[in-house]
């Protein structure tokens, strides 16, 4: 099968190098040529444009910032395709550019899907995975076979755009419950509470959740994180803002309620400001034990 990525950066680039090892034939592109470079010792033939990297692909992917990105991209390689192609976005971008992706896909005669992902930088070099899908069943059918080479989890959510609501719904959980677990820890250390007992308590308890077991934002504390190696990022503080301001985004326009997502939302743009942009999101405990002390 003939597969083009475009998009080969600290996620995409592991995805196309897991493809290509599982004997997929596949072209990438990258804006940046140290990403094709480095594509290019992992298998990908390397395009010299993303136009070119379509031409003769049976199934596209695309893994890119933010939605105008992939619906500019649309408009530059829907024509060079084939027709028949299925194109799976597999950026997080807004559910509205997503359904808006598909419409032009499908105004092109190509199948559409958007595959959204978990799992961060880890995930995707272990080929771990989750992905979240909308579309058509039939589009989602033909596309399992290579998302499962590239992820473990393959959660068909619905239509157009579903994908896309369930990862900003997730993360939105995801950032929330990092903060109340770094606070939790925080006045655990001004009451004297060993960090160790609590994770051992908390753990086995009513508050146990992936950001406290799998994920801690305490170095030292259950299985190894990112805390462990200074914050060194799976997922960085600014990707979880740019998820959180999407989640606000869709709660403004279909009139949900989200006081702890607007929070997470705050808090996360004040340590992206106060320089904390390219750690971990875990990362968001030192700013608020900074903050404490500032308050103080």
């Amino acid at each position: 099968m003939k597969i083009a990525f475009i998009g080969l950066g600290n996620m995409g680039g592991p995805m196309a190098a897991n493809l290509a090892a599982k004997d997929f034939a596949v072209t990438g592109y990258d804006i940046v040529s140290g990403n094709l470079d480095r594509a290019a010792t992992q298998g990908i033939t390397a395009a010299k444009s993303a136009e070119d990297a379509v031409k003769d692909a049976e199934i596209v992917i695309t893994m890119v910032p933010a939605g105008q990105h992939v619906l500019d991209l649309y408009r530059s390689i829907l024509t060079p395709a084939r027709g028949g192609t299925l194109f799976i976005d597999c950026s997080t971008i807004d559910v509205a550019s997503a359904r808006q992706a598909h419409a032009m896909a499908e105004a092109a005669g190509m199948q559409s899907l958007d595959a959204p992902v978990s799992g961060g930088t880890a995930g995707a070099a272990a080929a771990t995975l989750t992905f979240m899908v909308g579309g058509k069943p039939d589009a989602f059918a033909r596309a399992n076979p290579v998302l499962s080479a590239m992820g473990k989890r393959i959660v068909h959510c619905g239509d157009r755009g579903a994908g896309q609501a369930a990862k900003i719904c997730n993360n939105m959980i995801l950032g929330v419950s990092m903060i109340a677990v770094s606070e939790a820890f925080v006045l655990a250390e001004k009451l004297g509470l060993d960090a160790k007992a609590l994770y051992e308590v908390a753990s086995a308890a009513s508050g146990q959740c992936w950001s406290l077991t799998s994920y801690c934002p305490v170095p030292g504390v259950g299985p190894v994180s990112p805390a462990d190696n200074d914050y060194k990022p799976g997922f960085t503080a600014a990707l979880m803002l740019k998820d959180l301001a999407l989640a606000q985004q869709a709660a403004a326009e279909t009139g949900a309620a989200t006081p702890l997502g607007a929070h997470a939302e705050r808090l996360y743009r004040s340590f992206n400001e106060s320089g904390g942009a390219t750690q971990d999101f875990s990362a968001i405990i030192r700013h608020l034990a900074a903050a404490r002390r500032n308050e103080a």
